[in-house]
């Protein structure tokens, strides 16, 4: 997942993806900006000082985004080992929830994901993690979306994971209600509410984001082949026109690109990209992505709306 942070000098591009948000860059799946997330492991105030055996686990989760996805796979599987099995330490949660940040950018399989679940569980377990702000901290809605949205199993009973599975229930009640009209870089007004009838692909995006740029490609097929039997998708930045009409005319992408100032951002409590929402014939929301998505997973969305 895709966030601006301070990340720019380590990775070329998991937060906030508004009008504010700030100007360097590392995981677009992409969730609620984390003082542990990956974008944090390399934007503290103070330091961090990695032991000698942390240094070469935070070196290979630098290097995840550069390998080809069978190699990522295995190597992010066995970095989940590697971390459940340091000292209780600050560290081992950040890498942990710096791990589960990037784990779902894509398909790396089942097995995979799921000893990534166990091992920020497990760090959750061994360092209970504060409220921030009166909600619960960045690492139990990680864990969380993960439980929800991915399908992963966790034994961890505790009120802060209860309350973060809570607000993405409350988050996903705001979502199937909503609604919004914006124009595409055509000048054409589209307004979700008045799609019923057809199947919409809700995607959020943004120029600087690698996943968003490397699940494009997929979703452009996607639409050509499904775009006659009822399949619409809204890809939305809230970038400036100047900046993403070229980046699309390079790509030959053409399905409707939208831009928002960043209320609907906010309205779909979107803190990490990319994010995407299918909504069937009927207008419920049926599927939608912790992160970047495959080909194949992304059929898999559509075929929860109908669309085969």
């Amino acid at each position: 997942m895709a966030k601006p942070a301070n990340w720019s000098q380590h990775v070329a591009g998991r937060r906030m993806v508004s009008a504010v948000r700030l100007a360097a860059i590392l995981c677009c799946a992409a969730m609620v900006a984390s003082g542990l997330g990956p974008a944090a492991l390399f934007a503290q105030k103070k330091e961090i000082v990695w032991s000698e055996r942390e240094k070469p686990l935070i070196a290979q989760l630098r290097g995840l985004r550069g390998l080809p996805d069978d190699v990522r796979a295995s190597t992010t599987k066995q970095l989940a080992l590697q971390i459940r099995e340091l000292p209780k330490t600050p560290n081992k949660m950040r890498l942990a929830n710096g791990l589960a940040n990037l784990s779902t950018e894509g398909d790396f399989g089942r097995d995979t994901l799921q000893e990534v679940a166990t091992t920020l569980a497990d760090a959750l377990r061994e360092q209970p993690q504060p409220d921030e702000r009166g909600a619960p901290a960045p690492p139990y809605v990680v864990l969380a979306q993960l439980v929800r949205y991915e399908h992963m199993q966790t034994s961890l009973d505790v009120p802060q994971f209860a309350a973060a599975m809570a607000k993405l229930e409350a988050d996903d009640q705001q979502r199937q209600k909503a609604d919004f009209t914006l124009t595409d870089l055509q000048g054409k007004s589209w307004t979700l509410q008045d799609l019923r009838g057809k199947v919409v692909l809700v995607n959020f995006w943004a120029t600087w984001c690698p996943p968003c740029r490397k699940e494009m490609p997929d979703l452009e097929a996607l639409y050509k082949n499904f775009q006659d039997r009822g399949l619409v998708i809204l890809a939305i930045s809230d970038e400036e026109a100047s900046k993403v009409t070229p980046f699309l005319a390079e790509r030959n992408i053409t399905y409707p690109v939208l831009l928002d100032g960043g209320k609907i951002h906010q309205l779909f409590q979107v803190e990490g990209i990319p994010k995407s929402f299918v909504y069937d014939r009927d207008g419920k929301l049926v599927a939608q992505s912790v992160d970047m998505r495959t080909r194949k997973q992304f059929l898999e969305m559509l075929a929860l709306a109908g669309l085969h």
